[in-house]
């Protein structure tokens, strides 16, 4: 019985069945050399600015406030698109971890346990995190009525304060707004780094399962489903 070597470098039954169902012999040329090569983007190089953002400050505290926009965007988008558009597509953040993981093979990729995705964790998680975003405003709130001196400091995992004072030169702004920025900043770096610490032991964007934007925007387009059923 004879073989020929089809395109594919596979070896086709000649006379009983000559045509190879390989995939080189049953896909064009271009379409080949397509496959496995997702369409860039623009939106796809937004892990850069997530790079950007810590690394400005670093060298001024003051460009924290940018992190605000990963606040309002999800939300509106949420809100009046009713879709996860920002999670998917436009989270810095989560493509950093995509790339770090995957790319960078940082990652043991390996299953995210289930309790991290379950509705108890991800919601009490949701609930730890806006308090300490609730007591980062009180203490904003503190400095600004003068009843608080301006901390010069990151707090890390809530707890740990670092030292960051080389990042703002006092009078330049308001105090409460260099206190926002501080608070912000800390709580930002506290999620990339257990972002990191997540991505390591599991899969690349495990934060993602628990992240507590993503759990509110998920709660907001359940809202929005709801209201278009009912109508």
């Amino acid at each position: 019985m004879a073989w020929l070597l089809c395109r594919g470098g596979n070896r086709a039954l000649c006379g009983l069945r000559p045509v190879c169902r390989c995939l080189s012999c049953r896909v064009p040329r271009a379409g080949r050399e397509g496959i496995g090569m997702k369409k860039k983007h623009w939106y796809d190089y937004f892990w850069v600015w997530s790079i950007l953002y810590f690394a400005l400050g670093f060298f001024n505290i003051l460009f924290a406030w940018l992190g605000m926009l990963d606040f309002f965007l999800p939300l509106g988008l949420a809100l009046f698109g009713g879709n996860k558009f920002f999670c998917n597509h436009l989270c810095g953040r989560g493509q950093l971890f995509s790339k770090l993981g995957k790319e960078g093979k940082c990652s043991r990729n390996q299953p995210t346990p289930r309790w991290m995705s379950s509705r108890w964790f991800r919601y009490g998680f949701l609930v730890f995190f806006l308090a300490m975003f609730g007591n980062m405003l009180f203490q904003t709130y503190l400095v600004g009525a003068g009843a608080a001196s301006l901390r010069e400091t990151i707090k890390l995992f809530w707890t740990f304060r670092v030292p960051w004072g080389w990042t703002y030169t006092a009078g330049m702004v308001p105090d409460w707004v260099a206190q926002f920025s501080f608070g912000f900043y800390g709580l930002m770096l506290t999620s990339l780094l257990l972002g990191i610490f997540v991505m390591i032991l599991y899969k690349p964007r495990s934060w993602c399962v628990f992240c507590p934007m993503g759990t509110m925007t998920q709660g907001i387009c359940q809202w929005k489903a709801k209201e278009r059923w009912k109508k």
